[in-house]
């Protein structure tokens, strides 16, 4: 049994003879496990039972083996099993609750043996900690790449195995119109699996071991915060309390090649939000002298616990595994402090006048009104952070901007993936830069997770980079009804059994790689909630993307890709309609020019007829992980129209001869996309491809010269009629030309302009200055 892989482990099930003839056993094919699983997750019993008795079901034979809720319950709890469920009471002697206090969880320990040895990670395992270097620079990325892990491996027994745990955990709501009740979720996962498939929710490394909720004391509300820390590290100590035997003696566990390993489990890592960070830390003070104690504990902001569950897990340092997390040390900490202040210096109706009128991005969140938002997701957080610069230059003082601007740099630069030596010392250079403009500005209040940057640097070079241990994980949030005990075991149970008996028959039937399971494009996992009656239950991953370098256009150097859809907006059209159409005089000169650039004067393709798009979509490898392939951007091309009255077209970064017959590299509108008719005779290659029309930006001031925003800013270019009179310089160009999306915002001088909106902003004669903001890579990880 030690030495059994997840999959092997599931063979030695009772039903597995039965299940070499038939894998869906007790099931009767695949259809009727769907079947089974479609009705448990999205009905309740009552209404599988309904469901069951419908004539259209009764009298097919569509009708399935199980004939009531209750049998489809009870096959369900036959299949393979993970480890199981528990629910403990804990007793609070001297101190009464309003409700007895019960934890629901798992053994730490088994949890993570199932992890180690699940073969679904077999391609994505590090074993031993690891050095790179370029040059003479060490790279951080990993915690196997880090200080800590190196520590550790010197103090253990030759051959031994380090398998670091990463706990997380985060206050949820577990119930609706019955007080408001709170419950502590914790989730564990292990740092041997590659960061970039860990932090998949679909890949479910992480796994959820307890459930505590949080009790209601029935003393003093000066004590509730103490003696509730206390009771959550007693079930802490109790989930744990495994691990913390096998980080002193080792335990053997199989992993997912069936190699035995001694392994040592240290904890690596806990994130969570600063109040919770402040609960897990502790105060050196008699903690029966209970009043002396909590102030104390006040006094250096942390809980007033006197027995820390980690207190005798070897290798366990709060100084080292309560890591820097982004979502909470830096996102919340920037709208908690840094849009309010950015409100106060500019005022919240100019704040929003700004946001209001910046052109409108697909896969960016436009706002109206950021001053009134109460509450953002990472992605909002994520998109504020990379226009506020750009937002309140001209409206604030130089000082202030250079240390928005500063502070923004730090945020970006810690969420990098991997770090070099170098890198370290510039994110350090930039909160540096931010306290020096701070104190231009006078000294304000003590802010702990400001202090808490101070500490990036030092804990990337002892445990990896930080993006690995965000918080933001699938938490589960449950809508139920009060007084669930033995339930809640059996439904966590269930679905435990429904994901692994997936995987199992899985391999059986189809023989998948476990590598190709990452891929796939399942997007929101949904979980049961079937146990009691109305419940529902959600558990969502991140949005799933596709991968356009297998089917679309690829550039040159292969590092980027183009979609268009296979049927276009409009087709076998003429030059002078679509010219007509989007408002470009010019277009059939140009692109007369062009085609005979390819082919020839005088060629049959100049009458070809025209197909085009409103939109095409562009996708890049991340630079920094340049095997990781990101979610596509939408460019958009929309003609003129009443909602639109200057059409709607995006921004890119695109290689062009310039009006002056220059290459380069240039900021571009896209204002058509099109292609030649495929009917008749072959086109050449270079015609072959999507061509665009776009209108063409200046550089007028690098980064270099702006220190203040850090940012390129540009001008339209014009071209005088030989009348006198202006328009704006237009080229074709093929789509493989495009490098980058770019945004575009507007350099809004002194006070926005209360006639620009959203549509014109980019187009009205005093908004033709810009700023381009754009950041190194993107995607779900991108902060700006």
């Amino acid at each position: 049994m030690g030495q059994l892989n997840t999959l092997e482990r599931m063979r030695l099930d009772e039903h597995e003879p039965k299940r070499k003839k038939n894998p869906y056993f007790p099931f009767s094919s695949r259809d009727e496990w769907e079947l089974g699983k479609f009705l448990y997750r999205n009905l309740t019993q009552g209404q599988i039972n309904d469901f069951l008795k419908l004539q259209w079901i009764t009298s097919t034979n569509l009708r399935p083996s199980f004939q009531t809720a209750e049998q489809l319950l009870s096959w369900l709890d036959v299949i393979p099993k993970g480890p199981t469920w528990q629910c403990t009471q804990i007793c609070t002697e001297g101190y009464t609750t309003k409700e007895p206090i019960y934890l629901y969880w798992r053994d730490a320990l088994e949890v993570v043996q199932d992890i180690f040895r699940n073969p679904f990670f077999s391609e994505h395992m590090m074993y031993n900690p690891y050095y790179i270097y370029e040059c003479t620079e060490r790279e951080y990325g990993e915690w196997m790449s880090g200080d800590e892990a190196h520590r550790i491996q010197n103090e253990l027994p030759d051959g031994a195995t380090i398998v670091p745990i990463i706990l997380a955990s985060d206050k949820a709501p577990v119930t609706r119109m019955s007080g408001d009740r709170e419950m502590h979720p914790l989730f564990l996962t292990i740092a041997n699996i590659n960061s970039e498939v860990r932090m998949k929710a679909k890949a479910h490394a992480w796994a959820c071991v307890a459930y505590t909720l949080i009790p209601e004391f029935l003393t003093h509300p000066d004590f509730h915060s103490i003696l509730e820390a206390r009771v959550w590290h007693r079930c802490m100590d109790i989930v744990c309390a495994n691990l913390k035997v096998a980080s002193h003696r080792g335990v053997f566990m199989a992993d997912p090649h069936n190699n035995a390993r001694y392994c040592f489990t240290p904890l690596a890592a806990y994130t969570a939000d600063l109040p919770e960070q402040l609960m897990i830390a502790c105060e050196n003070i008699d903690p029966w002298k209970i009043r002396e104690f909590q102030a104390a504990a006040k006094k250096h902001h942390l809980s007033g616990v006197q027995l820390p569950f980690w207190q005798d897990w070897r290798f366990s340092n709060p100084a080292v595994f309560l890591v820097g997390e982004i979502l909470h040390s830096c996102h919340k900490w920037f709208f908690d402090h840094v849009l309010k202040w950015c409100k106060w210096v500019l005022g919240k109706d100019e704040l929003d006048a700004r946001y209001h009128c910046q052109h409108k991005y697909v896969g960016t969140c436009h706002f109206t009104g950021v001053s009134r938002v109460k509450q953002m997701t990472g992605r909002e957080h994520r998109d504020i952070q990379r226009t506020i610069v750009a937002a309140i230059a001209g409206g604030a003082d130089v000082d202030f901007v250079c240390a928005v601007r500063a502070i923004v740099d730090f945020i970006y630069c810690a969420q990098a993936p991997t770090f070099m030596t170098s890198s370290i010392q510039e994110m350090e250079a930039c909160l540096a830069e931010f306290h020096r403009y701070k104190k231009n500005r006078g000294h304000p209040p003590l802010i702990l997770k400001l202090e808490l940057f101070q500490s990036f640097g030092r804990t990337i070079c002892r445990v990896g980079s930080l993006i690995q241990y965000t918080a933001d994980n699938p938490f589960l949030h449950t809508n139920r009804k009060a007084g669930f005990t033995e339930q809640i075991t059996r439904y966590l149970d269930r679905e435990e059994s429904i994901r692994r008996f997936d995987l199992y028959t899985l391999l059986c039937t189809d023989g998948t790689l476990f590598g190709s399971m990452l891929t796939s494009e399942d997007g929101a996992i949904p979980l049961p909630h079937s146990v009691v009656p109305e419940e529902d239950y959600s558990f969502t991953g991140s949005a799933t993307f596709r991968n356009h370098f297998l089917q679309g256009f690829v550039s040159d150097d292969a590092t980027t890709a183009f979609h268009v859809t296979r049927k276009p907006d409009f087709a076998d059209k003429s030059i002078s309609y679509v010219s007509t159409t989007y408002g470009l005089p010019d277009l059939p000169s140009l692109l007369l020019s062009y085609i005979d650039g390819v082919a020839g004067q005088n060629s049959s393709f100049r009458s070809r007829l025209l197909r085009g798009w409103s939109k095409f979509r562009i996708q890049m490898h991340s630079q920094l992980r340049p095997l990781t392939i990101l979610p596509s951007q939408q460019v958009q091309a929309l003609p003129s129209s009443k909602e639109y009255p200057y059409g709607k077209c995006d921004t890119v970064l695109a290689r062009v001869t310039s009006p002056s017959g220059t290459p380069t590299t240039l900021v571009v509108q896209v204002r058509a996309v099109f292609a030649l008719s495929t009917r008749g005779n072959a086109l050449p290659p270079d015609l072959s491809y999507p061509l665009l029309y776009v209108q063409c930006f200046a550089f007028v001031a690098t980064p270099a010269e702006q220190p203040e925003i850090g940012m390129y800013t540009v001008h339209r270019i014009f071209v005088e009629n030989i009348d006198g009179g202006r328009y704006r310089a237009g080229v074709i160009i093929p789509i493989l030309d495009v490098t980058h999306a770019v945004e575009l915002i507007p350099k809004y001088g002194a006070a926005a302009s209360r006639d620009a909106t959203s549509e014109t902003s980019l187009e009205i004669e005093d908004s033709i200055t810009a700023v381009a903001a754009q950041k190194a890579w993107s995607a779900k990880k991108r902060p700006g």
